[in-house]
């Protein structure tokens, strides 16, 4: 399980991190006195999905560690689609002309995070059923259920409660006295 969290949690949070630098600079050519204007063009502004899919998978990533059994393995489907989704913007901005000096690194980066986060997704589909789930503790109970019965204590409760003690000291008492 560990490993397919970090999977994905590494591959959406570099998807993220390489859509937010400048995958070209177009080069515009002005009259003689003025110097060429050079504008540089993010991965948001070619393909703005992929930071919001990859925030999405960010999320997934963190909410297997919540979901068990079929609902792991839908999420577990979930995040491959997305890793899908966000390989293919990387791999557009990889191919794409953009008018300008393309730099291939960053949507290389973004490729290569869609595929973390689809191996991510490919494991949980896999093997998630299989892995522990958090307890059911701040579970609401279920109607018709019988309450858990309360663990036994080692020994006798002596002296006084808890809530007594502290009512007591409120009151400017000293619980330990007597």
């Amino acid at each position: 399980m560990a490993y397919a969290v970090l999977l994905c949690l590494a591959g959406a949070g570099l998807a993220v991190w390489a859509a937010t630098r400048t995958w070209s600079v177009e080069v515009t050519v002005r009259p003689v006195p003025l110097p060429a204007l050079r504008e540089g063009r993010t991965g948001v502004g070619l393909v703005p999905w992929v930071p919001a899919l990859a925030l999405v998978a960010l999320a997934g990533g963190g909410a297997v560690l919540a979901t068990r059994g079929r609902l792991r393995r839908l999420l577990g489907a979930l995040l491959l689609a997305l890793g899908a989704a966000v390989a293919a913007g990387g791999g557009y901005g990889l191919v794409a002309e953009t008018g300008g000096e393309p730099s291939r690194q960053w949507p290389a980066l973004c490729l290569v995070g869609g595929v973390l986060v689809g191996l991510g997704g490919l494991l949980t589909l896999l093997r998630g059923h299989r892995w522990p789930a958090m307890g059911a503790r701040y579970e609401r109970p279920v109607r018709g259920a019988r309450a858990a019965p309360a663990p036994e204590r080692a020994g006798p409760v002596t002296g006084r409660r808890t809530v007594e003690a502290w009512d007591a000291l409120d009151r400017g008492e000293d619980p330990t006295a007597g």
